[in-house]
């Protein structure tokens, strides 16, 4: 499998909450929960965005220890000031590709031929193609090259109906994500809300919610192991 010891992280660069006048973003502890398995795994660990440079954060919190020592790692900060635009990544570079969420990803992600063509040329070179939260809406038009959609007839999780109506988000979204992946032929592996909950079908690792991210990127680095066995 080519990129054996390099890793991927993908962000949104929405930053507004449909009409809202919020803010969103990435969100922070998925993000930090994915560096920091992938970097302790070994993995030289890149980040994208759709739109490249510096991506917009949710749910950052300057008080706690683990995220003001994240942002201010010098390589952490140099690499989130210039991050990498779907278009200039070869997939076939990375052992794995882990899609962050936040739910500014349901709005841009899905619209990115570029970020859909490169998860396609991760799966298809080998790699592991992992997404958490609301990052599974960067699978939603992910064909391979037989035509098929990645998801279809593949166990899939991500932020499910139920939690989109506990935060009141439901008329916010442009779309459910969980519907939209069934309708895809995703079947849906969702758990009870906010209990961290991982699907993995062979190559593919998905996580429900924020505290999932950890395990989903564990279980990323595990089957991208299993592949070089």
């Amino acid at each position: 499998m080519a990129g054996a010891g390099r890793a991927l992280v993908v962000l949104t660069s929405h930053d507004r909450l449909g009409e809202t006048g919020r803010t969103t973003g990435a969100y922070m502890s998925e993000l930090l929960d994915a560096w920091t398995v992938l970097t302790e795994a070994g993995y030289e660990v890149g980040l994208a965005s759709v739109r490249g440079g510096r991506p917009p954060l949710e749910a950052v919190h300057e008080e706690d220890p683990r995220h003001r020592a994240f942002l201010d790692d010098p390589v952490v900060r140099a690499r989130l000031d210039a991050t990498l635009m779907p278009a200039e990544v070869v997939g076939a570079d990375y052992a794995v590709c882990m899609v962050a969420g936040g739910h500014g990803a349901v709005w841009d992600l899905p619209r990115d031929a570029e970020l859909a063509g490169l998860l396609r040329d991760v799966y298809e070179a080998g790699g592991v193609v992992a997404a958490v939260c609301h990052g599974p809406a960067a699978l939603v038009d992910v064909t391979l090259s037989d035509g098929t959609y990645l998801v279809d007839g593949r166990r899939v999780s991500c932020f499910s109906n139920d939690e989109e109506r506990a935060v009141g988000m439901t008329d916010v979204v442009p779309f459910l994500l969980a519907d939209r992946l069934a309708a895809r032929g995703a079947v849906m592996d969702v758990a009870p809300s906010f209990i961290p909950h991982v699907a993995v079908d062979g190559r593919l690792v998905t996580g429900q919610n924020p505290p999932s991210a950890r395990a989903v990127a564990e279980q990323a680095v595990a089957q991208a192991a299993s592949v070089l066995r």
